[in-house]
């Protein structure tokens, strides 16, 4: 691995740009959602696969991605995605009808999918093992204010309307940030991997993306088509070509996903609280969001300036969580998972009650604050544990953890929500909540155990072959 020079002070604005309009934009359609609907005279089900094509590309194409990035240089991967993901954003805010925002979303997804593996690995081989905590935590603070910023933004575009393009305004927000990202990408390290005259190994990303969408497409839409067979097929044939995947990865010269990944409890465990944390957290804001709207008929500005607190208080999680982390490690993951886990039950307790206010908005804020403190940890205590070569494949495993951990709490939460009346709609949704919190606990549990300060801080390029 080699980069031509330190890099500059660039690096992390403009990488973390992309972080920022990968997680914005499933957020602010959140909101947006419900007027997209009016406005293009769309069904529930086309209001789904607006929500769901993103996640469904996104999650997808991040192993292959992580591996094409090794290839073709991490730069070039992340200005293609970038370029991309612009792209299609503006195709979408100027999307005639339904089938055109659909396909917008979905090359939206897969621009956020070429990029997100490419800002870790940037992260990890072109900054100094000095600089990598820091610039970690930079890293979760932004997934924590730019999940947040999308209902707070879109809610305030779509009461405000300016020149009459309502959702469209907040889809465009979006584009600008891609530009400059893409104006600025020349003064990013061309690093290089080693690994530039591998082949991307066919049949492993054929299994691995074929895979993933017979595994995404049906958790996102099948709920609302109400779980006809071809969704139990599509689920059937998952597990059999990504149990396949896993088998081929052992006998392939140059697989996608490093054999030393997985071999490491650490990071088995890792993972699993990665996705078993998103499995809460998505799925906690949209169903906020959607019961604010839907239930309580409240505005989106006025559902955006109730979520406010949510998202200061994950700025001020992030801002505290370096101090901790370097004291206590994963534990600040299992705190935080249940902290969020007694915030759902208050959040239950408080809007079924018929209440609002300052408890809404002081539970909202604790929330926010475990939310920061665990989004801009998790990746650092994860990242810390693997073995060098593993480096690239934890990159596309962890993004990947988190969308399927998000993809599966929708579904999930969207399921318990599904009860007669509004008021145990929400008990059910936010119990799910509860119990997803409390596991993602227990794994945290189990990557504390194998936890010690000095590994806490110890560069994943440190640690022994």
């Amino acid at each position: 691995m080699t980069v031509p020079g330190p890099p500059g002070r660039l690096l992390l604005p403009i990488v973390l740009s992309g972080t920022f309009v990968q997680l914005f934009s499933v957020t602010v359609m959140q909101v947006a959602v419900l007027d997209v609907q009016r406005d293009l005279g769309a069904g529930a089900g086309a209001g789904q696969l607006v929500l769901a094509g993103y996640t469904l590309t996104y999650a997808c194409s991040l192993l292959v991605s992580a591996r094409l990035g090794d290839r073709y240089g991490y730069r070039r991967m992340f200005v293609a995605g970038m370029a991309l993901f612009t792209a299609a954003s503006l195709g979408a805010a100027a999307a005639p009808d339904a089938t055109v925002l659909v396909a917008g979303r979905l090359l939206q997804g897969f621009g956020s999918g070429l990029m997100a593996p490419q800002i870790l690995s940037l992260i990890q081989s072109a900054l100094p093992a000095h600089r990598r905590p820091a610039a970690l935590s930079a890293y979760g603070a932004t997934m924590a204010a730019a999940s947040l910023a999308g209902p707070v933004l879109g809610g305030v575009l779509i009461q405000l309307d300016p020149l009459g393009l309502g959702w469209r305004a907040a889809m465009l927000l979006t584009v600008p940030v891609g530009i400059a990202a893409i104006v600025l990408s020349p003064s990013l390290p061309s690093v290089h991997s080693g690994h530039e005259g591998q082949r991307v190994d066919p049949v492993g990303a054929g299994l691995s993306l074929l895979g993933l969408a017979l595994l995404v497409l049906p958790l996102t839409a099948g709920r609302d088509a109400g779980w006809p067979l071809w969704t139990w097929l599509s689920l059937g044939s998952a597990v059999v070509l990504l149990a396949a995947f896993v088998v081929s990865q052992r006998r392939v010269a140059a697989p996608l996903v490093h054999p030393a990944t997985l071999t490491e409890p650490a990071t088995r465990w890792g993972l699993a609280v990665v996705l078993v944390f998103n499995a809460g957290v998505p799925s906690f804001t949209l169903l906020l969001s959607t019961h604010l709207q839907g239930a309580l008929g409240w505005s989106p500005l006025r559902t955006g300036l109730a979520i406010t607190p949510y998202a200061v208080g994950a700025l001020a999680g992030s801002a505290v969580v370096r101090v901790a982390g370097r004291r206590f490690g994963p534990w600040t993951l299992a705190a935080s998972a249940v902290a969020m886990g007694l915030v759902s039950v208050a959040v239950a307790a408080v809007l079924g009650g018929g209440g609002a206010g300052w408890p809404l908005w002081l539970a909202l804020f604790t929330g926010g604050a475990a939310f920061g403190v665990f989004t801009a940890s998790a990746f650092t205590q994860v990242l810390a544990r693997v073995r060098a070569e593993a480096a690239t494949s934890v990159s596309g495993l962890l993004p990947t953890a988190q969308q399927l951990g998000g993809t599966l709490g929708v579904t999930f939460a969207g399921i318990a929500y599904s009860a007669p009346a509004a008021a145990d709609a929400l008990w059910h949704a936010m119990t799910y909540e509860a119990v997803a919190f409390a596991l993602a606990a227990v794994c945290a549990g189990g990557l504390a155990g194998r936890f010690t300060p000095v590994d806490a801080c110890r560069p994943p390029a440190s640690r022994a072959a």
